[in-house]
């Protein structure tokens, strides 16, 4: 069949998923570690922090939709999404060095003045820009479902191995540097060229098939085709439209969402190792422990989509383990069993990672059930939820890292934090996660869009 007709050579996806580790010098590094530079290097409040993450977040809402309905309006001889992927990534580079470089002599309204509008200009238009671009491709290089889940899996293994090297060194290297500002500030400008490079690298591994491969090796169903003949143009309304009509879209938008809410509490382990198990250095164990079983998952994910017969099956079954084992980790938090706590994060994350690596092959079979239903690509708009997902979830689970942190009594530098803080840190490492996994499992639950685009085809 003409659907197993494959696109790629293994360079092309190789490339491709390297364009993660550009966009992870950025999102692991922030995620990871700007609040604590902000509230134990510059000093800023950490409840004030949280809440001006959460009103950029606002903007970027409207940015996502914006940039994604642009892509697919977009026409260039190297293709829609890949002159954004490349050119946004200039101003993610500016911006990640500039968040870093925050003046020391100016005011304390200026400090917060001037993050906000660097945090903002990064995440509301650069990285939506770069990464709704990046996320797209998956969609535009390809129309092999078995390609779509490599490239997936080879993509959040570069992520993952750049958070985890990140998560690794960071620390250290900031001492390196000279410590405090001067050692931050050079180490996001390390993590900033090489995160341009990378993308570059990446943005010409690969070439965006002709528009005319794309439509007629869909489908090629005569009843679709003349429903994009008889609707052929529609704007950024109508695109929204189309969106919150797709049931499907929107259950991978609150899972996108909540995937990232987990990932920014987790990522806030820094407070946890620092002030309850008295060694910020052990960020980098639990990153070992945590990302080798999910980059082993994300090998092993193509073979297993291919024998569950489908995405859906085998997400629902990982969520289960990933719920169960996270409770296992609260019980080993609190028994001080270091050791469980690390196999039981392992466990967990090996069991997040098929959706993990099929999280685009779901989007794109999102994006085809759309196609279906109204004859219309959306691809860029469609993929809108990947950004999305990572700045609102992200943001907001930093913000609520920043908010409890505050409202627990959280002292900067302090030896001993108060007991309020300590039971909120085990709230916020511990429980969280936990519960974030259970809701993902329940939604997980109704995500049944592959039998329902074979129902669509098989009606038509």
């Amino acid at each position: 069949m003409e659907k197993k007709k494959t696109y790629l050579k293994w360079y092309n996806k190789v490339g491709y998923g390297s364009g993660d580790i550009a966009g992870n010098v950025v999102y692991a590094f922030l995620s990871s570690f700007l609040m604590i530079f902000l509230t134990d290097t510059i000093g800023m409040n950490a409840g004030i922090v949280g809440t001006l993450m959460m009103f950029s977040k606002l903007f970027d809402g409207v940015t996502d939709i914006f940039f994604g309905a642009m892509i697919d309006r977009t026409k260039t001889k190297i293709g829609k999404a890949r002159p954004w992927m490349l050119w946004a990534y200039l101003g993610c580079s500016a911006m990640i060095v500039m968040i870093f470089m925050i003046p020391a002599g100016m005011g304390e309204t200026a400090h917060y003045a001037w993050f906000f509008v660097t945090y903002t200009l990064l995440n509301a238009v650069f990285y939506t820009a770069n990464n709704i671009a990046y996320s797209a491709l998956t969609a535009l290089i390809t129309k092999n479902d078995s390609e779509r889940v490599q490239m997936g899996s080879i993509r959040f293994m570069f992520a993952f191995g750049t958070s985890l090297l990140i998560q690794t060194i960071t620390v250290d290297a900031v001492k390196v540097f000279g410590g405090g500002a001067t050692g931050w500030k050079t180490v996001a400008i390390i993590y900033a060229v090489i995160g341009l490079v990378v993308n570059t690298i990446s943005v010409l591994s690969v070439k965006e098939l002709p528009e005319d491969k794309l439509a007629g090796e869909t489908s090629d169903l005569k009843e679709i085709e003349k429903i994009a003949d008889d609707n052929p143009k529609y704007g950024l309304k109508s695109a929204a439209k189309m969106l919150i009509a797709n049931k499907y879209y929107i259950i991978i938008c609150v899972m996108y969402i909540l995937m990232q809410v987990f990932t920014a509490t987790l990522n806030m382990g820094i407070y946890f190792m620092t002030y309850i198990l008295g060694n910020a250095s052990l960020l980098g164990v639990f990153a070992w422990a945590i990302n080798i079983p999910l980059i082993a998952g994300l090998l092993l994910t193509p073979l297993l989509v291919k024998k569950f017969n489908g995405m859906y099956k085998l997400n629902f079954a990982g969520y289960i383990i990933a719920t169960v084992s996270r409770g296992g980790v609260i019980v080993a938090g609190y028994m001080g069993n270091l050791p469980l706590m690390l196999l039981f994060s392992g466990i967990a994350s090996l069991g997040m990672s098929p959706l993990q690596g099929d999280l685009n092959a779901l989007i794109a079979e999102c994006s085809e059930y759309t196609f279906l239903k109204t004859g219309k690509r959306i691809d860029g708009t469609m993929y809108s939820c990947t950004s999305l997902g990572v700045k609102i979830g992200g943001g907001i689970g930093t913000a609520l890292a920043g908010w409890l942190l505050n409202a627990s009594g959280y002292v900067a530098n302090a030896v001993v934090q108060p007991e309020s803080c300590i039971n909120m840190l085990y709230i916020m490492y511990l429980w969280i996660p936990m519960v974030i996994n259970l809701v993902i499992t329940l939604l997980l639950s109704r995500l049944k869009v592959e039998s329902a685009n074979a129902s669509l085809r098989a009606n038509k």
